[in-house]
């Protein structure tokens, strides 16, 4: 099970932003999958619990949003989204297009908090990096 270890790269890279920003603990993470991730986002959900256990995002809600599949037409030039099985052009049907998104899983945004004696406010760093 792959997840495991993803949820293991990120996990790294959330204690990572909450040590840059001096957090205490982390309350959410957003993260995006899109459909030919090669993720399974069940997969992900069952193995978080495992790799945030004794971390700063351990108890932390994780928020899977799912992204669409955009392709590029190599013939029009017309951006559309498309279906994971038939990556065609939605303006003139071409079959010939370059994959625009739909392949990644991006840590999209993490909920920190900090300690009340160094800020009073809780901090919201966002990111837009590739997990794995």
């Amino acid at each position: 099970m792959h997840e495991l270890a993803i949820c293991q790269s990120l996990i790294s890279q959330v204690e990572n932003i909450a040590l840059e920003h001096q957090a205490k603990s982390v309350s959410l993470i957003v993260i995006g999958i899109g459909p030919l991730s090669g993720v399974e986002a069940q997969l992900l959900k069952n193995a978080y619990p495992v790799a945030s256990a004794g971390s700063v995002a351990e108890n932390t809600q994780l928020v899977i949003e799912y992204l669409p599949v955009k392709v590029k037409c190599n013939e029009c030039g017309c951006e559309s989204e498309a279906l994971p099985n038939k990556l065609i052009c939605k303006q003139c049907g071409n079959w010939q297009t370059s994959l625009l998104s739909g392949d990644e899983l991006l840590l999209m945004s993490v909920e920190l908090e900090k300690d009340d004696t160094l800020d009073d406010t809780a901090n919201d760093a966002s990111a837009n990096a590739n997990i794995h």
